[in-house]
């Protein structure tokens, strides 16, 4: 039952019953309609209410009918709406929580609404590419004013209901329970025979609405580019100003629709999806027993391990933190503090909530003091050596049913799993710099973790906001074995002609938050350089530019160092062009016998992210990732892959599989290039050669 009818005296309440997230699906739309019937032909009622619970009136949209005919079937969300506003009984909105999306512009259509003074509204269709299709864009410029419906709508940012209070958007805030306040609102309203009232008769009136618009248009086009959501945005609010209500949600629809056919919007919507999908890994009961985790252990307290232990501070968790020497605990201690400040600074916190959170930070030197934690996290040096000799204390130390985890990018997890006692215990927490930020986890599944270690994993990214992605066990897990193939072509380019600026401007243009050297300088180079040593033991069949090498020969390690593939000023970030690097290039260039070409904009792009979709095929195909989704969040959240793009895998589906492996056969035709790198993917080939996309 997707919805639920009751009668409170002469008030009808309709609730909406459709967890997690209350969307208003078909079964949720044709309640609505049919609670509306059933009240109207009711003489005994004279008012209605509609309600979700305490917690969430409704999130918008049915994300499980996204692509499907029931997501358009009748009633759709403006048949439900006209319903209630041609009613001639009363139909009032009660706000509890999250009301976004369509949620909103169902409360907008209803003729009253009251809201808990916790309620907090939203309109992010735009960071799915859209804007308010079932006249969002139409009636919130008229209850709120057209400057703040504007900024709500083309921003997609949630705003507490207090901050709309005495606006047209909301007749009452309730302090007490909702549904009591509802009822004793709407019997208010039958007593003083108040009658319905549209949001849809109000009249725009705002001076200067052009200069306004324009401005708005301006400043979306600088900080936009490159979507068109916000842009039409601003053109269906300019209708609501400008046009009759009627025309304006003609407008409206018409915007609505164009945005939906869309690359751009295609491509946040898979992401929104896939985001969902990574958390559910297939075979997995969601009914499956979790642990407890109410205490964390966290060793080495550098810059990753610190970050880590942010993460369950930040979330009320208790952590114990494990370093070796009391001036490495003492830095680490002191980084923490630092960070909370800063956020102390900006607003984010309260000097008591950074201090309440700090005493959650049980700083120690003696692995005794870990045994009692429900979770440890290792963070220590990339070194197969190091953490195993960290996990064989954990072993004998830790007790019975602690999980525990590394925090490798790239080790043997089933190896480092192999020197305990109880490898069901042992995951992996790949978290990404800085750990406190990036919202990327990675969680790797060794060949004997438990059923129950990966699930309580899984849920536990959820408490500390981290979006969790699976991986098996291979070297680099999923993103850090693709970027090693995007890295290569990157430094080939180099060995061609191009230049790291260049490199860096063409995938920067194509939408990356950062190129790869500029990447590389912040990561640190001497990292890259670790991997590469242990690849030509490990792979001598590989082919490699040595060029990094050369670099990283030179004490070039980037912006710690204030010399990478750039130059760093001190104090600063800006990275600037070094002649010195210039020169290094063009010497060893010469020394293979090579002669600068002219390489264009769109071969560094297409080289370097076509490497990523073959790699990312490969993972596929051996099942170290479980769906193409999933390769997608992990470049969306921890690489910096345009999101309006979707995400690698996404991106080759739309380009088609078959100009993707017609490009690679051009690439390897290069007589510079290493043939072997671009035969396609197996996996790629026959997809490819039926027609078919990576999208299951």
């Amino acid at each position: 039952m997707s919805t639920r009818y009751q009668m409170h005296g002469a008030v009808a309440v309709i609730t909406l019953d459709n967890p997690p997230v209350n969307g208003l699906g078909y079964e949720v739309r044709t309640g609505i309609v049919g609670g509306i019937d059933r009240a109207q032909a009711d003489p005994d009622v004279h008012a209605m209410v509609i309600i979700g619970s305490a917690e969430l009136f409704s999130g918008g949209a049915d994300i499980r009918e996204f692509d499907t005919p029931r997501a358009t079937a009748e009633p759709t969300l403006h048949t439900v709406i006209r319903m209630i506003e041609a009613s001639p009984k009363p139909v009032i909105a009660a706000l509890g929580g999250v009301c976004m999306g369509g949620g909103l512009e169902l409360a907008l259509g209803c003729h009253y609404r009251i809201a808990s003074r916790s309620a907090q509204i939203a309109q992010p269709e735009v960071k799915l590419g859209l804007l308010p299709g079932a006249g969002g864009t139409q009636r919130l410029p008229r209850a709120i004013g057209v400057e703040t419906a504007l900024n709500m709508i083309v921003s997609g940012a949630t705003v507490p209901a207090t901050q709309l209070e005495g606006t047209a958007l909301f007749d009452a805030l309730i302090d007490g329970d909702l549904l009591d306040g509802a009822v004793a609102f709407a019997r208010k309203l039958i007593a003083e025979k108040r009658p319905p009232k549209r949001l849809r008769d109000i009249s725009v009136n705002y001076p200067n609405a052009e200069a306004f618009l324009q401005f708005a248009r301006n400043t979306v086009a600088a900080v936009a580019k490159n979507l068109p959501a916000p842009r039409k945005c601003i053109d269906a609010v300019a209708a609501a100003v400008f046009k009759p209500f009627d025309e304006g949600l003609r407008v409206e629809r018409e915007l609505f629709m164009q945005l939906m056919q869309t690359p751009e919007s295609r491509a946040l919507r898979h992401a929104f999806l896939a985001e969902r999908a990574a958390g559910k890994y297939p075979g997995l009961p969601e009914d499956t027993p979790t642990r407890k985790i109410e205490r964390i252990a966290v060793i080495g307290a550098g810059t990753m391990g610190s970050g880590i232990a942010m993460n369950f501070l930040s979330a009320g968790i208790p952590v114990t933190l494990l370093e070796m020497s009391e001036a490495a605990l003492d830095k680490g201690v002191a980084a923490i503090r630092r960070n909370y400040e800063a956020s102390l600074k900006k607003g984010r916190l309260t000097r008591d909530g950074l201090e309440r959170t700090m005493s959650l930070l049980r700083p120690t030197l003696s692995y005794d003091e870990l045994a009692a934690a429900d979770l440890v996290i290792e963070a220590v040096f990339e070194d197969m050596s190091v953490k195993a000799e960290v996990f064989k204390k954990l072993d004998r130390t830790m007790k019975q049913g602690s999980i525990l985890a590394s925090n490798t990018s790239t080790l043997d997890l089933n190896r480092i799993a192999g020197v305990t006692s109880r490898p069901q215990d042992v995951i992996g927490m790949h978290f990404f710099s800085p750990a406190n930020v990036m919202k990327l986890l990675e969680v790797v599944r060794g060949e004997r973790t438990a059923n129950d270690v990966l699930l309580t994993i899984m849920r536990l990214a959820r408490r500390i906001s981290k979006t969790a992605v699976v991986s098996g066990v291979c070297d680099g897990f999923i993103g850090n074995r693709m970027v090693e193939q995007y890295l290569r072509q990157a430094f080939f380019l180099l060995d061609e002609g191009a230049s790291p600026a260049q490199v860096d401007r063409a995938l920067e243009g194509f939408g990356m938050a950062m190129g790869p050297f500029r990447m590389s300088d912040l990561a640190g180079n001497d990292i890259g350089w670790a991997i590469r040593k242990r690849r030509y033991v490990e792979k001598p069949h590989v082919v490699y530019s040595r060029i990094a090498d050369r670099l990283c020969e030179l004490g070039r390690f980037g912006q710690k160092t204030g010399l990478g593939w750039y130059r760093y000023e001190p104090g600063r970030r800006d990275a600037i062009p070094d002649p010195a690097v210039d020169a290094l290039i063009a010497a060893y260039r010469s020394e293979l016998g090579l002669t600068a070409r002219a390489v264009g904009d769109d071969e560094i792009v297409g080289r370097c992210i076509l490497a990523l979709v073959n790699e990312g095929a490969r993972l596929l195909e051996e099942g170290i990732a479980v769906r193409a989704s999933d390769i997608d969040v992990v470049y969306l959240t921890g690489y910096g892959f345009p999101r309006y793009r979707g995400g690698p895998m996404f991106h080759a589906d739309a380009i088609g599989l078959y100009n993707v492996v017609r490009a690679m056969h051009r690439f390897a035709a290069n007589p510079h290039a290493d043939a072997t790198f671009w035969q396609p993917a197996p996996l790629l080939a026959k997809l490819a050669n039926e027609g078919k996309t990576f999208k299951a």
